[in-house]
């Protein structure tokens, strides 16, 4: 590859009990999920923002805006597929990415190899170019009160 691309994502949900919590493609057991007008994976939405940075594509509202019928509820991983494409169209592969999530509870450790597993489905890239971290923020702010979740990624393209 002779050229590349970085881009950076982020994201933030509430969360509110008895919603569905996905977290990188999965859904995870969990009291609480992300509200949302799509099914609110914070994870995915901060990793399409990273991938359309890198080409200067706006973010992931401008592409699939949250007050259209047409995403209400969607997959997360529709939507990735959909940015993939976008960067696809234009030359570009994922080369790697790296998300950190913030979140105090669940433990999200037993979750991350397969967060990895469906984003490198995805994405079309080996699990060793898809790093995932999780974190908590030591009981401090909302996310340590348990009133959100934040996530951050950073994508590498190539040409």
């Amino acid at each position: 590859m002779e050229d590349f691309r970085i881009g950076q994502g982020y994201d933030v949900h509430a969360l509110a009990p008895q919603l569905p919590l996905w977290l990188g493609g999965i859904r995870i057991d969990s009291p609480v999920g992300c509200i949302a007008h799509s099914d609110g994976d914070v994870a995915i939405h901060a990793l399409c923002d990273a991938l359309l940075g890198a080409l200067a594509l706006g973010d992931i509202g401008h592409h699939f805006p949250d007050n259209s019928d047409e995403f209400k509820g969607i997959d997360s991983k529709i939507l990735l597929a959909r940015v993939l494409g976008l960067v696809r169209e234009r030359g570009w592969q994922p080369v790697n990415v790296d998300i950190t999530i913030a979140l105090q509870r669940p433990k999200l450790a037993p979750h991350i190899a397969g967060m990895r597993a469906c984003l490198a489905g995805i994405l079309g890239i080996s699990e060793d170019r898809v790093s995932v971290k999780a974190t908590t923020t030591e009981k401090l702010g909302f996310v340590g009160r348990g009133e959100g979740c934040e996530v951050w990624a950073v994508a590498l393209l190539g040409k």
